[in-house]
């Protein structure tokens, strides 16, 4: 069968080793997947398949060092993992019996309990039987904190299967956002970072949740998918009938050829694998030294990223020797390392290596403050009718005088103008056009705290290059929220003094579980900012994942999402918050808001402020090409990522409903959710048109800075 595509060179520098336990790890998994019922018998597999796949040969080199019983442990856990893709194929997606992959799928989470001593059912087939097994054998090893995050990777891995059944049936195929961050959960490599802390060292429970190691674990995952993708694609798409595919969901966005798509795709994963090798060796360290880890914690931390790695480069080797995979054309010698033998030329290595320095320095080489207003405004898809809070006027005027009492005029970041051109007032009566006054000032003072910090922290620590300030600074604006009654610092500036009068007015009836989860909302924004400076430190342009994951909390979307969800009550279940098509829904519509937000403010940005963070400067960078192309493909995406947000509530809510068997009321209580957002989605969009802050005429005559001769005053620097 002809190839779809050529496959392209792929940047791997690290070399693969093969572990010499695996004719142990094959004969074991064999073995084992004959008496879970795998095999002969099963309608799936028979031995000849589970021999071509090799999944023995797969688990040798992506955990090289690891000794024979956890080879053949972890093993048996790829046999299953596979058994179970093919099974849910032929079982669920190719009869396209929703019905009865949900039944299964609710099934498993039974055969992992976090207690090793709950007693389990009796299984039903071979998933059940394996993962049962696999379950005991694994976690008396593990702590309860590997185990709650290994089980949910697990149940990411099995329940989103449902999207891409969904998917299948309506013959949809994702926006590229939608299907990086689902991919995740469907393609398992999450999971598999939890087995490469089984064969390696487990990740200290006081780290495991924090940026650095997120990132680690994201960027393996989307380096191993996107890898599968290319690999599998015609057997995936042509042959299986599959959309979730990485190449097919590119060509389908960009209109370009499946060369066209396999070729972005690699240039995605390649991108990746810097931003995995950037946070390794840059922020890692540095979370070890903050959270003050031991020197066994820190060497657990070194020993996961090197199994993370040796994942990569293992992964690698066995998709060019796996039948299950296209792989003709594919070379086993990678050009990104130096050559063992004779035939390759001075000039060849140089050419390569030239090209792979290339690729690492152009994120570093973005020339700040170049011309190129004004911002190019085209016509966004907006759906949604636009209402307006009939106290407006009231609010514009409290604002003014909540800004004038909490310090925010005085302290040479803002002034009138300034507080005017943003008119914050403006969009909290979109937002919330039903809310109480007391509400919408409420809202609009949130919204003057947050727009004020976005601007404070570049002006004030990004000129003074300060970072280690901006930490101190973030370190007391989260003291300010107590949760559990302790005592919040004296207020040193008008950002303490703003979140200390928000966060006592905003709590007052808050529970102490609500309390915890706006002060991570809270945390959150201001930790990204210090992400941000850390960039500009180093004039470095994000990685186009790595930025539009990063912009939600720039933003603030957790904050405005709690907010939103405050008023909901408890007819609605927290678990189903946390559900894949609401954060889905949730994801797509602050999307559209951070995407909308970059292009109206890409010359204030740019231009005037020396800023890196705008999607369309990053895609810029990324694809090569000039302002309007970059601005073409954000603006495609704010429409695709509108058009999920509809295609959710049509589709995905109404299932999710019943599968929670909501009350009625809840089920109001849900749908009130969703107008929240669609108002909060249209106050967005009329805010940006109305405001000055974006206008070229007054950011000609307002350049931003400091204000005339008034520097702001040093932060405070201690937490007492």
């Amino acid at each position: 069968m002809t190839q779809p595509f050529e496959l392209p060179h792929f940047y791997m520098p690290f070399p693969a080793r093969l572990n010499p336990h695996l004719d142990e790890a094959r004969a074991h998994s064999a073995a084992w997947a004959g008496e879970m019922g795998m095999l002969e018998g099963s309608g799936i597999w028979d031995r000849s398949d589970l021999d071509a796949h090799d999944y023995g040969l797969l688990c040798a080199y992506t955990h090289p060092d690891c000794d024979g019983p956890a080879l053949s442990l972890i093993t048996d856990w790829y046999v299953w993992v596979f058994f179970f893709d093919d099974h849910f194929l032929d079982m669920f997606k190719r009869t396209q019996d929703r019905a009865a992959g949900k039944a299964h799928l609710d099934r498993l989470p039974l055969f992992m309990p976090i207690d090793s001593q709950t007693a389990v059912p009796e299984p039903e087939n071979p998933v059940e039987a394996g993962l049962k097994d696999l379950w005991a054998r694994t976690v008396p090893a593990m702590s309860l904190d590997w185990r709650r995050r290994f089980s949910v990777a697990t149940e990411h891995l099995l329940n989103e299967s449902m999207w891409e059944l969904s998917n299948i049936n309506e013959g949809r195929i994702a926006n590229p956002v939608e299907y990086i961050e689902m991919r995740r959960k469907v393609g398992g490599a999450p999971w598999s970072a939890g087995l490469v802390e089984y064969a390696t060292a487990e990740v200290p429970a006081a780290v495991a949740a924090t940026r650095p190691l997120r990132v680690l674990m994201e960027t393996f995952a989307d380096a191993v998918h996107l890898r599968n993708d290319l690999f599998s694609y015609q057997r995936e798409v042509e042959d299986e009938g599959e959309n979730s595919n990485g190449v097919l969901v590119l060509e389908t966005f960009f209109g370009c050829t499946t060369q066209e798509a396999a070729d972005t795709v690699n240039d995605i994963l390649t991108s990746r694998l810097h931003q995995f090798e950037h946070t390794a060796l840059t922020e890692v360290p540095a979370v070890a030294l903050e959270h003050c880890l031991t020197p066994a914690e820190t060497g657990a931390i070194a020993a996961y990223a090197k199994g993370l790695q040796d994942w990569q480069s293992g992964g690698h080797e066995w998709h060019l020797r796996s039948s299950r995979y296209m792989n003709k054309g594919a070379r086993n010698d990678s050009p990104w390392r130096l050559p063992g033998g004779p035939g390759t030329s001075a000039a060849q290595v140089g050419a390569l290596l030239a090209a792979a320095a290339h690729e690492r320095t152009r994120a570093h080489a973005h020339v700040p403050h170049q011309k190129v207003g004004p911002s190019i405004l085209p016509e966004f898809h907006m759906p949604f009718a636009l209402g307006l809070s009939p106290h407006l006027d009231a609010a514009r005027r409290n604002l003014r005088a909540w800004c004038d009492r909490m310090g925010i005029l005085q302290e040479g970041v803002w002034d009138e103008d300034r507080l005017r051109a943003c008119d914050l007032a403006l969009c909290s009566a979109g937002l919330d056009p039903d809310a109480t006054p007391e509400a919408l000032d409420l809202s609009a003072q949130w919204l003057a705290f947050g727009t004020y910090g976005d601007d404070y922290y570049p002006l004030v620590h990004g000129h003074r290059r300060d970072l280690a300030a901006a930490r101190l600074t973030t370190a007391r604006l989260s003291a300010c929220m107590p949760v559990d009654g302790e005592a919040p610092p004296v207020p040193g500036n008008a950002m303490e003094r703003s979140l200390s009068d928000l966060w006592a007015r905003t709590t007052a009836s808050m529970s102490t579980g609500q309390r915890r989860v706006l002060k991570a909302a809270v945390d959150t924004m201001t930790e990204s900012w210090v992400w941000e400076l850390s960039n500009q430190l180093q004039n470095r342009v994000p990685d186009p994942v790595d930025y539009l994951e990063m912009r939600r909390a720039t933003f603030g979307s957790d904050l405005t999402l709690s907010l939103c969800r405050t008023g909901r009550g408890p007819a609605v279940p927290p678990e189903l918050y946390r559900s894949g098509p609401v954060r889905s829904l949730e994801n797509a519509a602050v999307d559209y808001a951070c995407l909308l937000n970059d292009i109206f403010s890409y010359q204030k940005e740019i231009e005037y402020e020396g800023e890196i963070h705008n999607a369309v400067l990053v895609v810029q960078n990324f694809f090569g090409v000039d302002y309007p192309a970059a601005l073409g493909v954000v603006h495609d995406l704010t429409t695709q990522r509108m058009r999920q947000f509809e295609h959710v509530v049509a589709h995905e809510l109404p299932v999710l409903y019943d599968d929670f068997g909501l009350s009625p009321q809840a089920r109001a209580a849900m749908d009130g959710y969703v107008d929240d957002l669609r108002n909060w989605l249209a106050g967005i969009l009329n805010w940006h048109r109305s405001v000055d802050r974006y206008k070229d005429t007054w950011l000609a005559r307002r350049a931003h800075g400091f204000l005339p001769e008034r520097p702001p005053a040093r932060p405070l620097l201690t937490l007492g």
